[in-house]
């Protein structure tokens, strides 16, 4: 590329992102106490507000200081010495408020109406490898709320719960027993077991597998899993269950880092450049570093995958100098209103304590990065700082919590439980 073309492509680049720069986000901190690693949001108590899920309580919107237990506490403090001598228990598992590393029993949390009341409903996934659930709103009355098992195994850390097989129920897709697959609620008996259909062979894959996603990577309007090893492509039928083909691609080498997990976050398949192919979003590890786009490339009927780094390891791997560890959690929607997607994304506190990981200590950030596309199918994400003391859990979610039809940020990880309110922009929506 000539000098000349270079400036032209960065002038693009900036000048097409300048105006996200005043985009800003109120901070509502729901509770600094840590009670689960994400959080979700859903009108409960059907006021026309959406209210927000954390842990073992909900918080009423617009306000959220409001709080209501809808399933009983596993843990309910823990012991912190104070610098005289003396002990004070602390609400909610040990997170950052204490010294030593512990973990919730509440991994993911995403909000529905599971048994057609018109009444929103939760549901959660513990730890990997233990059971999924769904609690039963109870329409405005006190108590607790009812449980329903989604499946006895969910494994994997990276789950996601959308749309999948064509009908209009989202699916839970994860691995389980072995297996990565889909779990699908019977809309007639909803108190019942989702059933499991895995997509893979037995692979034994494991409990604490890194990386899972959906999206049509070959353009056949069919949407394919993705996990860290390649992508398996859903067949024209689904008639039997079938094992979907495989198409192999390194999409999370092994870090250099020693003692870092392989594998990265949520994955997503996404027209990144605008050249008419899905690309490929995830991070290439979610206990290290690095946050990539893979872009499609074809030979043929033959796909494969160029990377090209959104941050490396170090500030110098990108022009704007950013780089965190432990990316161990991506969403993906247009903040800005420009018709394009951008990411969400930002690093995990103490995933595996103070001690673990690279940087387990650095600030817990959280950013956008806004797509901007130049000339010639080009693309470069570029980031905005919401917030430096948060960071991302094992789940981020974007998502219209104000009622402005502009998205919010809700997250939930050791740091607490978090809103973050989309404020008034200044350029185009």
């Amino acid at each position: 590329m000539s000098k000349l073309s270079t400036l032209v492509l960065l002038a693009g680049f900036a000048a097409g992102s300048a105006w996200a720069k005043d985009i800003t986000f109120r901070k509502i901190t729901l509770t600094p106490h840590f009670w689960a690693e994400g959080a979700a949001a859903g009108d409960f108590n059907r006021d026309g507000r959406q209210d927000v899920v954390y842990g073992p309580f909900w918080w009423a919107g617009p306000e959220f200081t409001q709080r209501h237990e809808y399933r009983t506490p596993t843990a309910t403090s823990f012991k912190r010495k104070q610098s005289d001598g003396s002990e004070e228990q602390v609400p909610g598992y040990e997170g950052a408020l204490g010294s030593n590393n512990a973990y919730s029993d509440n991994f993911f949390t995403w909000t529905g109406d599971f048994n057609h009341d018109g009444w929103i409903d939760i549901l959660l996934i513990g730890l990997p490898g233990e059971p999924t659930w769904w609690f039963e709103n109870p329409r405005g009355t006190a108590g607790l709320w009812t449980r329903h098992v989604v499946l006895d195994v969910t494994d994997n850390e990276s789950p996601m719960f959308t749309q999948f097989v064509g009908d209009p129920a989202p699916e839970l897709v994860c691995n389980s027993k072995g297996f990565f697959g889909y779990a699908v609620h019977d809309p007639a008996h909803p108190e019942r077991p989702w059933t499991f259909h895995p997509v893979t062979p037995n692979k034994n894959y494991h409990k604490y597998n890194h990386g899972v996603g959906v999206g049509d990577v070959n353009g056949d309007g069919r949407l394919d899993l993705l996990e860290k090893d390649g992508w398996w492509e859903q067949p024209a039928s689904l008639e039997g269950d079938p094992v979907w083909k495989h198409h192999p691609f390194t999409f999370c080498p092994p870090p250099p880092e020693a003692g870092v997990p392989v594998g990265g976050a949520q994955m997503y398949a996404y027209d990144v450049n605008g050249d008419g192919r899905n690309d490929v979003i995830t991070a290439y590890a979610a206990h290290g570093y690095r946050l990539a786009w893979f872009e499609q490339t074809r030979d043929g009927a033959a796909i494969s995958f160029q990377p090209h780094l959104v941050i490396g390891k170090t500030p110098q791997e990108n022009r704007h100098g950013v780089a965190f560890s432990q990316v161990h959690a991506i969403d993906l929607v247009d903040m800005d209103g420009d018709g394009l997607k951008d990411l969400i994304a930002g690093k995990r506190f103490w995933a595996h304590g103070p001690q673990g990981d690279p940087e387990p200590n650095a600030p817990a950030v959280l950013y956008w990065f806004r797509l901007v596309r130049g000339p010639g199918n080009t693309a470069e994400y570029i980031p905005h700082l919401i917030d430096n003391n948060s960071g991302v859990g094992t789940q981020v979610m974007a998502v219209d919590v104000s009622g402005d039809r502009r998205p919010d940020v809700v997250v939930g990880n050791k740091k607490g439980g978090y809103v973050f309110v989309q404020e008034d922009a200044k350029g185009p929506r």
